[in-house]
């Protein structure tokens, strides 16, 4: 009778979780909460942030003057994020045979103006991202280690340099979101 009524919470809890994630996913995923100034950062007075040590900060919080995305004068500086409807599966290959499957979910930042029309050009990033990704399956030492962060940060830039040379420079980041290796 112990296992049954285990069992039960377990389903019960199980099924509350998904329908409580399914919800807020679908009434918040349009829109994005207000950046908060965090205790080190200042608003100058000009509209531009100012770490402790006097130095500008850009849009990510980065306070080193390092340039993380370009923007063009039709942006409109609201930035939007873009969930792809499926995760990207790359193959890994070990002497002509596959050896190993990597599952990556990216989610690409991308200014507002731009987020209308990536809908439409899912297939193009989806192209352009994947042969980033098999592109990146020649050099073994990127995907045989996921949990080192020179790796995430080599994937992340790779997949991000060719996005904003073939699609759009509105493009600002790109966020792996999940990723997992199954050896076969």
């Amino acid at each position: 009778m112990k296992n049954i009524i285990t069992a039960i919470i377990v389903v019960v809890g199980a099924a509350g979780g998904s329908f409580a994630g399914g919800f807020l996913k679908s009434s918040g995923s349009s829109t994005e909460p207000a950046k908060a100034e965090t205790a080190t950062e200042k608003d100058d007075g000009h509209g531009e942030k100012k770490d402790d040590h006097g130095k500008k900060k850009d849009d990510h919080g980065d306070s080193h003057g390092g340039k993380k995305g370009k923007k063009d004068a039709k942006s409109s500086g609201d930035t939007s994020y873009f969930d792809f409807s499926r995760e990207f599966v790359i193959p890994i290959l070990d002497d002509g045979q596959v050896s190993a499957l990597v599952i990556i979910n990216i989610n690409l930042e991308v200014d507002s103006s731009l987020s209308g029309k990536l809908f439409r050009m899912e297939p193009k990033l989806r192209d352009n991202i994947m042969t980033s990704l098999i592109g990146l399956t020649n050099d073994k030492r990127v995907f045989s280690d996921l949990t080192s962060v020179r790796n995430y940060e080599t994937i992340r830039s790779v997949v991000l340099s060719n996005l904003r040379d073939e699609i759009s420079s509105d493009i600002m980041n790109v966020l792996i979101v999940d990723i997992a290796k199954q050896d076969i």
